[in-house]
């Protein structure tokens, strides 16, 4: 078969990017309004709802034994399968044990296909050109979200579409771009072979740290800042499709340019630059009590997390180029533990005082700052800390 031009391995990170996005959006921004319109939702269970759909990503650790059957790029192709199916399903199960279920099916292929495209991008992309072209995927994810919102915001006030009929077209459109991905595109082999067994490393600690609390950190946001929108402030689907446009509007200008600003400044100091700015931002969220403020913040927010870019670059340039599929994994997991508990937690806490969850969330950002601020200015193997340092690499676990 000969390869043409564009069918590189960025192109394809690019459209599975892209397919991901089209379900997930669809499903992030009904879901407040779908679950507390039809299921009567309160804190808590949409609380338990995020919890549940973060179980998949704690099991992530166990897409390395997958790998032992499969390739890790078919492996991304069935798992976006998956996620546009449990999307497509959403919609017909509008109970509380039916949104459990659905958003279960649509996490396993969500975190399973994020786990293999972090692996598959740090193998294929080089330590200069990875922040540019993360902050590209990024864009391009935003991109995407806006033609979805931008469609959301016509669904139902000029097209009268239900939710059953948005899902749908959602996880349809996930599914049609996955397959074009599979046919269209070569198999791509990875300059290093990849272990294929589970392992953690000692000197890998600060990354672990840092995936872990950005794991939390991004509850408050995913889950928490959303829901006070609707809850607190009224906002209807066309609101929060608004709020999401601009949201993506503002990544999609900026992101690309984040990712080679990170190339450029850093890990360290794009990393601090970030929890500096979460720290304020969650705690203006514990007290605003204006609509349009509440919106200011949620775009901020967001446009910080692209910085988060820089622990990936950060781990690449300290791992072993060979640990990346089984490390992606194991990432994903730490990641999950606290997500897996926060949303229930936070949920219950919640429903007595939102502040406090978003001051708890300015107390994780500060922890990160900390941690952040143990980046070496150049990380390598073997520098990988400022303080903490491992003398001897640890054999795998």
């Amino acid at each position: 078969m000969t390869v043409k031009s564009w069918q590189t391995p960025n192109n394809l990170l690019l459209v599975m990017t892209v397919a991901m996005t089209i379900a997930f959006a669809v499903w992030m921004a009904l879901l407040n309004n779908f679950v507390i319109e039809k299921a009567a939702f309160t804190g808590a269970e949409i609380g338990m709802l995020q919890s549940i759909r973060e179980i998949p990503g704690f099991l992530a650790f166990t897409a390395v034994l997958v790998l032992l059957i499969i390739r890790e790029q078919l492996f991304a192709y069935l798992s976006l399968a998956l996620l546009g199916i449990g999307v497509a399903m959403a919609g017909y199960f509008p109970s509380v044990v039916g949104l459990y279920l659905t958003t279960f099916v649509m996490s396993v292929g969500f975190h399973y296909f994020e786990t293999v495209k972090q692996s598959l991008a740090l193998q294929w992309l080089s330590i200069d050109e990875a922040p540019k072209v993360l902050g590209q995927l990024i864009a391009a994810g935003s991109m995407a979200s806006l033609v979805v919102y931008g469609f959301l915001i016509l669904a139902q006030s000029q097209f009268g579409l239900t939710y059953k009929m948005i899902y749908v077209i959602g996880g349809v459109g996930c599914l049609g771009l996955t397959l074009f991905a599979w046919l269209a595109f070569p198999h791509f082999k990875s300059a290093t072979p990849q272990r294929k067994n589970l392992l953690m490393r000692k000197r890998y600690w600060l990354y672990y740290a840092l995936t872990f609390m950005g794991g939390a950190r991004r509850q408050i946001f995913v889950v928490f800042a959303g829901f006070l929108m609707v809850e607190k402030f009224g906002y209807s689907v066309r609101d929060v499709a608004t709020l999401y446009l601009i949201n993506h509007l503002f990544n999609w200008a900026f992101a690309g340019r984040i990712g080679a600003l990170v190339g450029r400044i850093g890990e360290r100091r794009a990393l601090t630059f970030e929890y500096c700015g979460l720290i304020c931002v969650f705690t203006a969220y514990a007290f605003v009590d204006n609509a349009y403020w509440a919106a200011g913040l949620y775009v901020l927010d967001h446009l910080f997390y692209s910085l988060a870019i820089a622990i990936k670059t950060y781990f690449q340039k300290i791992a072993d180029p060979a640990d990346m599929a089984s490390t992606a994994g194991v990432a994903f997991t730490i990641n999950h533990i606290a997500a897996v508990v926060i949303p229930a937690l936070f949920g219950l806490v919640w429903l007595v005082s939102p502040t406090a969850v978003f001051l708890m969330g300015t107390g994780m950002a500060a922890i990160s700052l900390v941690l952040a601020l143990n980046i070496p200015l150049n990380p390598t193997a073997g520098n990988e800390v400022v303080m903490g340092r491992v003398k001897a690499v640890a054999p795998a676990l």
